[in-house]
């Protein structure tokens, strides 16, 4: 409570203040004056109240549920109202009102987080969000590098007093290379919205061991293709060249967006749901669960290859209520059969 109380401030349009920085602590001048905003944490703070406003009304705490959500559909129409540049969502604005992550700037013209949490949050404007992710892949993704941009172009010759991002080269760490935590967070929006070909696809652009398959990329990659770099350079002389490695939380948001994005398994307490994400040409995939001493053996099938849409769930061959599995500790071997298609079976 304390600290959404804290969070819950408001600049000049009316978005959460920046201060020293927000995600992107490299950003810790943009609102050092005490007016500069940020659409990004506009749209986690929308998702922490959605999320806040679940757990008050578990406990039965109504009134404080419902002006969590009215803050939280507040924030959404004053992000569409205030931060939509025409075809992507800018990323924040200065102390002087002037716009960041907004086609008006020469540098640092488009930024990942405020589309991929449109998205993230499900606050945004479907058609908005559709747009923004669009603009996303045509400007961040750059296929040909395997890398997925921060934002595009890089802080270089602005004036822009923007923070100590400037002390990075242009294209390396925060500085418009690949931030390979922001990167999943692309993935996972594009789950989101349903389109499990793209989620996978630019999930394994993230995959460390693709970038060891060949003598030269190793060369290029120069850091351990067997965990998670933190970041990897855009850096023109070098291109596709890992940063840090062994500390990056990307690796759980990595294995998260795999897990309960893409493969769809999502557990709650004893309550667990399969609701795949998944390329069309997948036939379909199998888990298998150990609920402390039990074994559940989960087959999902997709012959109508789909990316989505669950239309039976089955444990033990009877139809589960709500299509969700209601775990069981009986030291049994249980099977999970999950049908995706398009139509509902007779």
């Amino acid at each position: 409570r304390r600290a959404i109380a804290r969070a819950a401030t408001a600049g000049p349009h009316g978005l959460p203040l920046i201060g020293g920085g927000d995600w992107n602590d490299g950003l810790n001048r943009v609102g050092l004056g005490g007016k500069g905003e940020s659409v990004w944490l506009a749209w986690f703070e929308s998702c922490v109240l959605e999320d806040f406003a679940e757990l008050l009304t578990l406990r039965e705490l109504g009134e404080e549920a419902r002006a969590c959500r009215a803050r939280a559909a507040q924030l959404a129409k004053t992000i569409d109202a205030q931060a939509w540049d025409g075809a992507w969502y800018r990323r924040a604005y200065f102390d002087d009102g002037a716009p960041l992550g907004s086609k008006e700037n020469a540098e640092a013209r488009i930024d990942s987080l405020p589309q991929t949490w449109a998205a993230i949050s499900g606050a945004g404007s479907p058609d908005r969000v559709d747009v923004a992710l669009l603009s996303l892949e045509e400007n961040l993704v750059r296929e040909a590098d395997d890398l997925i941009l921060l934002f595009t172009p890089p802080f270089d010759k602005t004036s822009a007093d923007v923070g100590y991002i400037k002390g990075y080269p242009p294209g390396v760490r925060e500085n418009g290379g690949q931030y390979t935590h922001a990167a999943a967070w692309v993935a996972m929006a594009f789950a989101r919205r349903g389109d499990g070909d793209k989620a996978v696809r630019l999930l394994r652009m993230l995959n460390p061991v693709e970038r060891a398959r060949e003598d030269e990329d190793r060369e290029r990659y120069k850091v351990e293709p067997y965990v998670m770099a933190g970041d990897v350079y855009s850096l023109a002389s070098q291109v596709g060249r890992g940063g840090w490695t062994w500390y990056t939380g990307a690796a759980a948001w990595t294995y998260r967006v795999w897990l309960e994005e893409v493969l769809g398994f999502q557990r709650r307490g004893d309550a667990l749901t399969i609701n795949p994400v998944i390329p069309k040409d997948w036939a379909g995939f199998r888990i298998q669960y150990r609920y402390q001493n039990t074994l559940y053996r989960i087959a999902v099938e997709n012959p109508d290859h789909c990316s989505r849409g669950v239309t039976l769930v089955e444990l033990d061959g009877v139809a589960a209520a709500d299509k969700i599995v209601t775990l069981r500790d009986d030291a049994l071997p249980h099977e999970v059969r999950v049908l995706l298609g398009t139509k509902q079976p007779a």
